[in-house]
């Protein structure tokens, strides 16, 4: 193999249990040598996962096929509109070192983010990447109330990573009400087009594409 990070972009809507077993067979793949790293573009129809860390009371209502998902983390929501990017990368390679993987995904999509004009953040206890909303009446306690924009959910085989990550672009938000995303009360979700970026899929992967050496050098290199 080349050892470069391919890239692939979905047509159309593809079906999660099918996103699954191609992401297994391709990262048996790379453990083998016979593939490279990939990062794969999907958009999926609107379902639920539920990772490894998901409560049974956190599916408030299961409006959409609810989907057990072997990644880390609760229940997210996945639909169109909404970007899902499947890492799989080798870590065999790249370090052993699983938060330092998890934190070069975040920082990866805030430098997306901050392509439009956006400051992605981190929080302790929260995966994923928040949007602070000073523009929103604050939580009952007085804090500022925080919308998360992308959730992170990976999984490791022989230290090959599949699964990923999501980028609200414009999903149907509302869809989220049937669980409680990530396990999280009291914050909210929210998307680009939600933040005033008139911006579809296409210009997120663009911003994606342009970042993502920063974080995930070329192995050739």
């Amino acid at each position: 193999m080349t050892a470069m990070t391919e890239w692939i972009t979905a047509p159309g809507l593809t079906d999660y249990a099918e996103a699954v077993a191609f992401m297994e067979a391709r990262a048996a793949a790379i453990f083998a040598g016979e593939a490279d790293e990939l990062i794969w573009l999907v958009e999926h129809p609107p379902l639920y996962t539920a990772g490894t860390s998901a409560q049974t009371q956190d599916l408030l209502e299961a409006r959409f096929p609810v989907h057990a998902s072997g990644r880390g983390g609760q229940y997210t929501y996945h639909g169109p509109g909404q970007r899902v990017i499947y890492v799989m990368l080798d870590l065999n390679r790249r370090g052993r070192d699983v938060r330092a993987f998890v934190k070069s995904l975040e920082d990866w999509v805030i430098d997306a983010l901050a392509e439009f004009t956006l400051k992605g953040e981190i929080r302790d206890g929260r995966v994923g990447v928040w949007i602070a909303r000073p523009d929103k009446a604050p939580l009952p306690d007085g804090s500022m109330r925080e919308d998360k924009i992308a959730a992170i959910g990976v999984k490791l085989r022989k230290w090959v990573s599949f699964h990923g990550i999501s980028v609200n672009v414009e999903p149907d938000l509302s869809h989220y009400a049937g669980i409680v995303p990530c396990g999280i009360s009291g914050h909210g979700v929210t998307s680009l087009v939600d933040l005033g970026r008139p911006v579809g899929l296409g210009d997120l992967d663009v911003a994606l594409r342009r970042t993502f050496l920063r974080h995930f050098p070329d192995l050739r290199t």
